[in-house]
């Protein structure tokens, strides 16, 4: 059985599935969003950051179930 490799010798799932990281780094490093202001209708910029990670969070991880699920 052989396996696709890209140019730089890494296996074309490892770089889909590093996608999965963004949101993991996005919402464990707390000096990025910890702060009131800006402000979404009143809702303070620590509470929409975060709920706005739910759904991204989802289609990252969709867009890499996706793109790797047929690779060999």
């Amino acid at each position: 059985m052989t396996t696709r490799q890209s140019s730089s010798g890494i296996h074309p799932r490892l770089w889909w599935r590093l996608l999965l990281l963004v949101p993991i780094i996005a919402t464990l490093w707390v000096p990025w969003y910890n702060h009131l202001d800006p402000t979404f209708i009143g809702i303070p910029f620590l509470y929409w950051y975060l709920l706005m990670w739910v759904p991204l969070s989802a289609v990252c991880s969709a867009v890499v179930y996706f793109k790797t699920r047929d690779l060999t």
